[in-house]
């Protein structure tokens, strides 16, 4: 109930520009790739979409102590998130099991490619998370770029600024020709690039064929020291 009451409040704060939402099934199982700027993304993908969306979210966004941690939890449970432990060898697997249960009874889940939020704005390499769901569910991709949610709410900003957000959605990809086919990595990363091709398309973000993941576990370059020029 309260997502139901504040959706209203939100929209017309932040008044969702959206180009394209009729490309988006009406009805039947559906995957939404999103790229990821920002942690208002998921707050701004259920205001814009009439379906409801089911995205997983790090089981401690669940279990969190005090205002805070009933904040985050009532959150995360009232926008349709679903708890997953993602520590462990098999985490992965049991958030794509999770997200195929809701396929296979008719709904849209939301997944992130990029398996975490950009670190400079760019958009980078895809994991086959995406193309294992896609191959498994039969379900049409349909694309979904957050064109300026970075501007909104920068990362370690808390608080979002008020502006409108803009979004926009692709055509569905249809990735039927590679049916029985999952679990071949070639092909796997085939269908994560062309789904990655069009977020670039969709976002006119630049594109960086690395793993955002690998790019925040670098270690600050260190100051480069000048050198004096010669008169």
């Amino acid at each position: 109930m309260k997502h139901i009451l504040l959706g209203p409040l939100l929209r017309l704060i932040f008044r969702p520009q959206v180009e394209g939402l009729h490309h988006l099934p009406g009805s039947g199982p559906v995957i939404l790739a999103s790229n990821h700027l920002s942690f208002s993304d998921s707050i701004f993908t259920p205001l814009v979409v009439p379906r409801k969306v089911t995205f997983i979210a790090k089981a401690e966004y669940f279990t969190g102590k005090g205002i805070k941690g009933w904040l985050t939890k009532a959150f995360f449970a009232g926008t349709g998130c679903i708890p997953v432990d993602r520590s462990g060898g098999r985490a992965a697997q049991a958030a794509l099991d999770t997200q195929l249960r809701v396929l296979r009874a008719g709904g849209i889940a939301g997944i992130y490619p990029e398996g975490t939020r950009s670190p400079d704005g760019r958009l980078f390499r895809g994991k086959t998370g995406v193309a294992r769901l896609a191959l498994d569910s039969g379900a049409p991709v349909v694309p979904m770029a957050m064109l300026n949610s970075d501007e909104i709410q920068p990362t370690g900003k808390l608080i979002p600024k008020v502006a409108r957000v803009r979004i926009r959605f692709g055509a569905p990809l249809d990735f039927s020709r590679y049916a029985g086919m999952s679990g071949d990595r070639f092909v796997e990363r085939a269908v994560t690039d062309e789904i990655m091709y069009e977020l670039m398309e969709l976002s006119g973000r630049e594109y960086v064929d690395m793993y955002a993941a690998k790019l925040k576990n670098q270690p600050p370059a260190e100051p480069v020291e000048r050198q004096p020029v010669a008169a």
